[in-house]
């Protein structure tokens, strides 16, 4: 389905305020969080360096093209900045492969070093410069495209609210849920991501920290969830007042080309 198709430019989500600070020392904006941020960021952005390099170098030697991709995501309130990963797909396969596809199970767009790096979660590295610049959290909702955060924000209430806090590289949606395959899994993954914004604490993120670790190592997501003491956002969702969801505009699934 051609991009174009899912791109509402008449449509303007205004910033969410931010939540109510529960420590402000550690405001998501600013002050101790962003110095950890951009501190741990550093730190493992260099101790992970060759292994980025390995990957960049494997990419280059087995596929045509540039060995890094860019794409715009959306951030904090909205502001818009360039991701980087490590490219998986082929080069310009949209030109030469019937266009932008949703991604599937089985992509052939994707190279076979491509599968190992997404496997192994290495062509996520290079994100870890984001966080360096600011652009980024370690801990936060999923970047999401701005071609399809406007037409989700009208689809599914209270989707904004994840733009008021940083996006991270890794958070409890991320960890608990697959990659979005329908609006059903977006509206999920959503529950997760206003259960962090609402309990988000320095102790929250350092679980989900130590529990992305849990994660890369296999454990399933209730495992992860059990070992890492998180929390279950169903349960704190249902005892949240009912939202009422709009259901009148279709929407496909939200990962275009190499986004996931």
């Amino acid at each position: 389905m051609p991009i174009a198709q899912l791109t509402d430019p008449a449509v303007h989500t205004p910033p969410p305020a931010p939540p109510p600070l529960a420590y402000p020392w550690y405001d998501s904006v600013g002050r101790m969080r962003d110095f950890f941020d951009r501190a741990a960021g550093l730190l493992l952005f260099a101790l992970t360096f060759p292994l980025t390099a390995v990957g960049w170098v494997a990419v280059r030697l087995t596929s045509s093209g540039p060995g890094l991709y860019s794409q715009t995501r959306v951030g904090l309130a909205g502001r818009h900045f360039r991701i980087y990963k490590l490219r998986t797909m082929y080069h310009n396969c949209e030109a030469t492969m019937g266009g932008v596809k949703w991604s599937t199970k089985g992509d052939p767009r994707v190279t076979p070093v491509g599968r190992i790096l997404r496997k192994l979660h290495i062509d996520e590295l290079p994100q870890l410069w984001n966080v360096v610049v600011g652009d980024m959290s370690l801990v936060g909702p999923r970047p999401e495209r701005p071609e399809l955060v406007a037409p989700l924000s009208r689809q599914v209430a209270g989707y904004a609210e994840r733009l008021a806090v940083p996006p991270g590289l890794t958070g409890l949606a991320q960890i608990q849920l697959p990659a979005d395959t329908d609006l059903d899994s977006v509206r999920a993954k959503l529950r997760h991501d206003r259960c962090y914004i609402a309990r988000r604490s320095p102790w929250l993120d350092l679980r989900l920290l130590f529990g992305t670790g849990v994660y890369l190592l296999g454990f399933s997501y209730a495992g992860v969830r059990r070992i890492a003491l998180l929390p279950d956002a169903d349960r704190w969702a249902a005892e949240q007042p009912t939202t009422e969801t709009r259901t009148d505009i279709a929407l496909p699934r939200p990962a275009l080309g190499e986004a996931r």
